[in-house]
């Protein structure tokens, strides 16, 4: 084996001078890795704590960038980021390889093979690794130490200048950004990332950077499942408030006659019930941000007290005399047509425009052209260590499966099928060191080009027809309909027609006020 030359490290300093972007910089380095080395794959991860976070790689399937290595999970691993020199693992080490049935060349579990990882330091401390494995045994037994230090050192250098010019930018919107909230621990506690390398989820993200720093409130819409709690955290992180308070609240869940005071608070016999002080979630979230979730299922009484807070600063619990400062930035988060609502006189138009400064709108999965690979490789290692399995991988068969369908629940729907798909597998696949979703093991997903075969002509001009109608009345006489049955079932009993329909009556009540529904009981 060759020690790198000196026209290979010239080349190498003009295409990283040369490229604009960290993901350039790293397919720049790994091209070089791979002219200097006979490898059949090579990757460069970076550290955070006890998470191995993949951020370039060539020869394993794109899924692994989705993937998040939990250290003290991986042997090899460990002993990589407990170590300052570089590390050739035995050709027949019996440690578990992490890349196992990840290798674009090579399905199932691999053979005896060359293995090597490389420390990367800077300035003393660990930045990440630089893995490096080649189906031929002992291929690395004889790479000069020296080409090794330099590769290294060539690395580091290239990731520390990558994370530097990333802190810079955040610091240009977030000045001094808290260093453990880019830890894995952080973002598991704090309801994981945003996965996606699309352009419409690049733009998501762009935007999330701009308006983070700011204490505008912001209006978060999408379609169900597409992420928009996920979303408010990671704004939460990004902003000058992350070392405050994120507090949730489901407004659809909240009972109408408790709204005030689960907002506000309330003083010791403010109501029956009220047997101490409670404080209300705009108190909780006081110099940190408050998420509102569902928010256009409010009432419009509980509107107009929403809308005071926010103009004024200021709280007052029930059955208090005094206000109460507070000061809190709003998130608010809904699948509906909020200006909709406005026009129809059931959203305030006041609070409309205070909730939506500025507002974000989260993609569907279906808008997001090449993340559902990205998504299915996380949700894969996400399960694969609550089933306790020491490799599960998805197979290209069910990836292509998958990107072939529409996803009407978005991330959540891919989620729960990924999920089920490896319980499946694992049980088809008992005693197997390498558990591999296949493409049976996702179930019956109804394709979009599938779709297309099993609607008629007739049905497709019907669908045509419906689509001019508008989706809130489709909605609303769909949700009339169903209660309206419900309720004839259960003899006009609102509590039994809750429990039939799993919805709190509080909700129910709610919902049937608005669309105007009555149940009339006469005497005979």
């Amino acid at each position: 084996m060759n020690e790198i030359t000196s026209s290979a490290l010239i080349e190498l300093a003009l295409d990283l001078a040369k490229s604009l972007t960290s993901e350039h910089r790293f397919d720049r380095l790994l091209d070089t890795v791979r002219k200097t080395i006979q490898c059949d794959a090579v990757a460069l991860l970076s550290y955070h704590q006890d998470v191995l976070k993949p951020l370039a790689l060539q020869g394993l399937s794109r899924d692994t960038l989705g993937r998040r290595f939990i250290i003290n999970e991986h042997p090899r691993f460990e002993q990589l980021c407990l170590s300052t020199i570089p590390i050739r693992f035995a050709a027949d080490s019996p440690l578990p390889d992490p890349y196992d049935g990840l290798l674009i060349d090579k399905e199932g579990d691999l053979p005896v093979h060359s293995c090597m990882g490389l420390p990367l330091y800077f300035d003393n401390k660990l930045l990440g690794l630089l893995t490096i494995d080649s189906l031929t045994p002992h291929l690395f037994e004889n790479i000069p130490n020296r080409t090794l230090e330099m590769i290294s050192a060539i690395a580091a250098a290239t990731l520390n200048t990558a994370l530097m010019i990333d802190q810079l930018e955040s610091q240009a919107i977030h000045s001094q950004k808290v260093v453990a909230e880019l830890t894995e621990e952080a973002l598991m506690r704090d309801g994981g990332e945003l996965i996606g390398q699309s352009n419409i989820m690049q733009k998501l993200k762009q935007e999330l950077d701009i308006v983070a720093a700011s204490d505008f409130n912001i209006l978060i819409y999408g379609e169900t499942g597409v992420g928009k709690e996920l979303v408010a955290r990671t704004l939460h992180q990004k902003s000058l408030r992350s070392n405050g308070p994120l507090v949730y609240v489901n407004c659809a869940a909240l009972p109408e006659n408790l709204i005030e005071s689960e907002l506000f608070g309330h003083v010791k016999g403010a109501f029956t019930g009220a047997e101490q002080n409670r404080a209300g979630k705009f108190a909780i979230a006081n110099n940190g941000t408050l998420f509102l979730d569902e928010i256009g299922e409010l009432p419009l009484a509980a509107q107009s007290k929403i809308l005071r807070a926010i103009q004024n600063n200021e709280i007052q619990p029930v059955g208090q005399d005094n206000v109460e400062e507070v000061n809190v930035r709003i998130f608010a988060a809904t699948n509906r047509n909020l200006q909709e609502e406005v026009d129809g006189n059931r959203f305030r138009a006041d609070l409309y425009h205070r909730l939506s400064v500025y507002p974000v709108r989260v993609p569907a999965l279906n808008e997001r052209y090449g993340d559902v690979q990205l998504l299915a490789g996380y949700f894969v290692g996400k399960v694969g260590r609550k089933l306790g399995l020491n490799q599960l991988k998805i197979d290209s068969g069910a990836v292509s499966y998958l990107n072939e369908y529409n996803w009407p629940g978005n991330v959540r729907e891919l989620e729960h099928v990924i999920s089920r798909a490896a319980l499946k597998a694992r049980a088809r696949q008992k005693n197997k060191a390498i558990i591999s979703i296949e493409k049976e093991d996702c179930g019956s997903l109804i394709t979009t080009q599938l779709q297309d075969k099993l609607v008629s002509p007739h049905e497709t001009q019907v669908i045509q027809n419906k689509i001019q109608v508008n989706l809130r009345e489709a909605t609303d006489d769909f949700q009339r309909a169903l209660i309206k049955n419900a309720l004839s079932e259960e003899n006009g009993n609102w509590a039994a027609t809750a429990r039939r329909l799993q919805t709190d009556r509080a909700n129910l009540n709610r919902v049937a006020k608005r669309l105007n529904i009555k149940v009339i009981k006469s005497v005979i």
